[in-house]
């Protein structure tokens, strides 16, 4: 979530899904509903998957050779999984939760005082609209730079409700540490030191977002997130409890949704590990879907390497039957080429892609 410059662009008027659903009950506008091939795969019944990877990080702690193995073919085949037993105390967790759905519950004017400007990702509202004929997901974002400071915008940072901007701050310390042991453990199942991606990181830095999705009159029509990966190493998200069901990844092209687990979290690998691992480890495509009655909240932090940082193909990765797929680039090139175009697929990977360069 690299800072990105405010640009003249008109993207038309972005209305806010909160209020809509207070004034079109049965309805939803224009530039929500997805054209015929999005439609039909929203439809389709994607089936309720309990066979996503699950995670126990004591079990690892314990030093279980098993465990490692096991995290090592999520991350190979399926490239999610959900972690239990992971240290984030549960009360921050609870917190957290209620503290964001007080953000999002609070009148539309206080909420705007944290605007998200056209051409960046921090702030109140929708990131990724770069055109007024780009079609909308059925969302609301608040979104904020955390670490290192200087990709902090202190102006959007709320002072309401009381104490949120503390929560966050101690919610993604405690991320930032499971983020941290993971990255240690997923080495570890890659046959490297544990310490590997710590050390080529640097500074790492550190993104929260929020996403709302209010109850849809028409959730066959549209998406509460458009597919994409992501550009992070890794990304952690949490859902609510008693949220309706909405996240979903593209596993052998067809869409499974993933079933919360009270108290685990989700964990799934970027494009940077994508990179690194030449292909070993694959980000993988995923999106969020609505539902006519319920609404959901998901808290997602990314972690990614210091934007000093080049990255390229780790040569532990690279052999005659696996030649380079990925140019060297450094991260900060990267990122800003992630978050001023439109999430579509994995089609902003291209950029790392050798014979496919994209300026930036």
């Amino acid at each position: 979530m690299a800072p990105a410059p405010i640009t003249q662009m008109n993207v038309g008027h972005i209305d806010d899904v909160q209020e809509l659903r207070k004034t079109q009950s049965t309805t939803v506008p224009d530039r929500f509903m997805r054209d015929v091939d999005e439609i039909d795969s929203v439809i389709s019944d994607s089936p309720i998957s309990k066979d996503v990877p699950i995670i126990d990080l004591s079990k690892i702690a314990k030093g279980s050779y098993d465990e490692i193995i096991h995290l090592a073919s999520a991350c190979e085949e399926w490239g999610f999984f959900q972690v239990i037993n992971h240290g984030v105390d549960t009360k921050i967790l609870e917190k957290m939760e209620k503290l964001s759905m007080d953000f999002f519950k609070q009148p539309i004017e206080e909420k705007q005082k944290y605007k998200m400007a056209p051409g960046t990702v921090q702030g109140y509202g929708q990131a990724f609209v770069f055109s007024e004929q780009q079609k909308l997901d059925w969302c609301n974002m608040f979104a904020l730079g955390i670490h290192p400071h200087f990709i902090r915008n202190p102006s959007l940072w709320p002072t309401k409700p009381l104490n949120f901007s503390e929560s966050i701050e101690a919610y993604t310390r405690e991320i930032r540490i499971l983020c941290e042991k993971l990255l240690r453990c997923i080495a570890v199942s890659l046959g490297l030191r544990a310490e590997r991606f710590e050390e080529m990181f640097g500074e790492a830095v550190q993104a929260i977002r929020m996403n709302y999705y209010p109850p849809c009159p028409r959730p066959d029509l549209v998406l509460g997130l458009s597919p994409h990966s992501d550009g992070s190493a890794l990304t952690i998200l949490q859902q609510k409890q008693g949220s309706s069901i909405g996240l979903q990844l593209l596993k052998d092209n067809k869409w499974v949704s993933i079933h919360p687990i009270p108290g685990a979290l989700v964990v799934n690998i970027g494009d940077t590990l994508e990179v690194l691992t030449n292909g070993k480890y694959k980000s993988v495509e995923h999106r969020a879907v609505t539902n006519m009655v319920k609404d959901r909240l998901s808290i997602v932090t990314f972690y990614a390497p210091s934007y000093e940082v080049e990255l390229g193909p780790m040569p532990e990765f690279v052999d005659e039957s696996n030649p380079v797929q990925y140019r060297n680039y450094l991260h900060g090139e990267y990122s800003k080429h992630y978050v001023t175009n439109k999430l579509q697929g994995k089609r902003t990977l291209e950029f790392a892609k050798l014979g496919t360069h994209i300026p930036v």
